[in-house]
């Protein structure tokens, strides 16, 4: 083995090690900042799920709420004229509009009363 190949050796294990000091420090750096998360993985299924689940069920009660009221109002009578389709049209755009103000509306008080009760049990703790 000639001099110039051990130092090509030389050189490609001391650049592996450099490359296994980067990942290592890399690797350190993640866990310090897992380490200083004060949030458990159930605070975090909490605050993802809570409000979620606030929304769609609001989602849900007002399509439901908005479809019994206009099975009431048309009560079982069917007109085919530009009048309605022009009628349905602006109805579904205003139950667009409103089911998603809502929608976000209830996702945000819910998210914000979820960090709220995060919170409040890590001051407990």
């Amino acid at each position: 083995m000639s001099q110039a190949d051990g130092h090509d050796m030389s050189a490609t294990a001391d650049s592996a090690v450099a490359k296994f000091h980067a990942i290592d420090e890399k690797v350190d750096a993640m866990r310090s900042q897992v380490n200083a998360d004060p949030d458990s993985l159930g605070d975090k299924l909490l605050k993802f799920a809570l409000p979620s689940l606030a929304g769609l069920l609001a989602g849900k009660l007002f399509k439901s709420v908005w479809d019994s009221r206009n099975t009431a109002r048309n009560n079982g009578i069917e007109q085919h004229d530009d009048g309605q389709e022009q009628e349905s049209m602006v109805a579904s755009l205003v139950f667009a509009a409103l089911s998603a103000a809502l929608t976000a509306v209830v996702s945000e008080l819910s998210d914000r009363g979820s960090q709220a009760l995060v919170s409040r049990r890590h001051r407990r703790s």
